[in-house]
């Protein structure tokens, strides 16, 4: 008797720290990845970033494997998604298909002074308008910038062969053989210039930011038309069938799906999402830090979300090993805080670019304090991974409180989910019940291929991918509510000596004010509400 075919979508997930490529089946599970590194570059203490052509190069070296996997398996592959990171930005040459600068990663912070001084005008148009503040990063800033200082990038944009884009971008316009220049909803929402209302590039503030509107991509629904991949670079025409931001991709693949649902994944950063629903939700009043986004588009329908980042916490660990030697690995570190009981004595603030809830203070620095003659490895293990739960409780508060409702389920994923420690210790400080969905590690590739499935008929909704896996396991809160209130109270008090919070910006009751050298704010055209 033979064996039925089975099918699957070729997942591509783009992270800040490495990109990795498998094949998604049928019944949900996705096959052992292929994966490399991604270098990542800290010219100072403001500036990171990446090579556009090794994420490239990469790239298509994961999906040739993942390609292999499923011919030596006998799989047919159905089509393309893609996952990445957001807000991390590139410019490029359309004739060469060269990158025209290194790519700005999304914890880069070199404006973020200059962009302080425009909070009293713009916060709160924007907050009203693109969902998220002025925030410390400017991709269209950037790129603006870079058109007027390199002579290379002006040439190419004065003659129509420079594009602009983040990841997702970037990706698809190599895979198609520049067939296509777009971007996905959950893409262009972070960086920060999407229209909430119009699902379009919000004009009054790409023109004050003055970058040239015939650079930017077309934005799409995440299930929308990105084209088929040039059989010349992985040697097979498939359709693109998803594209997505990392977050909102793992959101689906954790089982966040309807309002007060929410999901925490533990990457580079840690990312804390909850579910909306198809109208953006009216913070009663603006939270530090918590955005309003895109969870994702399909069909024509946005499904909306709010969360809150702390931009370095796996990148923490990764520097508490590697530059610090403090241990030989984030596994050691997660196998030395279980020799611990707890509590620690030893306190980790993980702002090691800054911090965005529940202060907003992107010129913040991380803290390690709380040590002794008699602090061991294991106590100071287990005091970073605290930190990073005290953390995911402030992005929670401040969550909920934009939302005005409380979180129903909270799906963790992500590398340092693996960590029991973590989760139990994220479960106590909240005072509820966290579960750690099944494969997480794999969320972000998962969910993208889920939504691209569902297009391709492999399944008849994400939530009916989701289902067919093993439920997830949860972690009960085992401390007392007083000590978690003791504890709580405690960190806050740290944040407040640590980092004071500053006096409020005057805010002018006024219009957004134009761009160099545009009209004056009180001129007809540039009047907006």
């Amino acid at each position: 008797m033979t064996r039925e075919r089975r099918r699957g979508v070729l997942g591509i997930d783009e992270g800040t720290t490495g990109t990795r490529a498998a094949v998604v089946l049928d019944d949900g599970g996705a096959a052992p990845p292929a994966y490399l590194p991604i270098s990542v570059n800290s010219p100072d203490h403001l500036r990171v970033e990446q090579d556009g052509a090794e994420i490239w190069e990469r790239t298509v070296q994961v999906c040739r494997e993942a390609l292999a996997w499923a011919a030596a398996h006998q799989v047919e592959i159905t089509g393309v998604s893609i996952s990445t990171q957001r807000a991390t930005v590139l410019l490029w040459d359309t004739v060469t298909g060269r990158p025209l600068s290194r790519a700005v990663v999304w914890q880069d912070r070199r404006y973020a002074a200059r962009l302080r001084e425009w909070e009293p005008e713009w916060d709160a148009h924007l907050a009203e308008h693109t969902g998220r503040p002025v925030g410390s990063r400017a991709p269209l800033l950037w790129a603006a910038e870079e058109i007027a200082r390199d002579e290379v990038v002006r040439r190419a944009h004065a003659a129509g062969r420079l594009a602009f884009g983040s990841i997702d971008t970037w990706l698809v316009w190599k895979l198609t053989g520049g067939a296509r220049h777009v971007m996905s909803a959950t893409n262009a929402v972070a960086a920060g210039a999407y229209d909430l209302r119009t699902g379009d590039w919000h004009e009054p503030w790409v023109t004050f930011l003055g970058c040239p509107p015939d650079v930017l991509p077309r934005i799409l629904d995440e299930d929308g038309d990105f084209g088929a991949t040039d059989p010349a670079v992985l040697g097979v025409r498939l359709p693109i069938l998803s594209v997505m931001g990392d977050q909102h991709a793992a959101m689906l693949a954790l089982g966040a799906h309807r309002p007060g649902q929410a999901m925490c994944v533990h990457g580079t950063g840690t990312f804390l999402d909850a579910v909306a629903g198809e109208r953006p939700p009216t913070q009663r009043r603006p939270v530090p830090g918590v955005l309003t986004l895109v969870g994702w588009r399909s069909r024509g329908v946005a499904v909306f979300s709010v969360e809150g980042f702390a931009a370095t916490t796996g990148s923490a660990l990764r520097w508490l090993c590697d530059e610090i030697g403090l241990f030989e690995s984030p596994r050691e570190l997660a196998r030395l805080a279980r020799e611990h009981p707890g509590p620690s004595r030893v306190t980790f603030l993980p702002a090691l670019a800054g911090l965005r809830t529940p202060v907003w203070a992107p010129e913040a620095t991380g803290l390690l304090a709380g040590l002794s003659l008699s602090t061991t490895r294991a106590e100071l293990a287990r005091g970073v991974l605290d930190g990073i739960a005290h953390s995911v409780c402030d992005l929670l508060e401040g969550v909920e409180e934009a939302m005005g409702q409380p979180v129903t389920e909270l799906f963790c994923g992500g590398g340092l989910a693996s960590s029991d420690v973590l989760m139990s210790s994220q479960a106590g400080l909240l005072g509820r019940s966290v579960r750690r969905a099944h494969d997480h590690e794999s969320a972000s590739l998962r969910g993208a291929a889920y939504l691209g499935g569902v297009r391709a008929g492999l399944w008849p909704s994400v939530p009916a991918a989701v289902a067919a896996l093993p439920a997830a396991p949860a972690f009960e809160p085992s401390l007392p509510d007083p000590e978690r209130q003791e504890s709580r109270a405690a960190w806050r008090d740290l944040l407040a000596r640590h980092i004071p919070v500053p006096p409020p910006a005057p805010r002018r009751p006024s219009t957004p004010p134009p761009g160099p050298g545009g009209p004056r704010p009180d001129s007809p055209e540039e009047s907006t509400s």
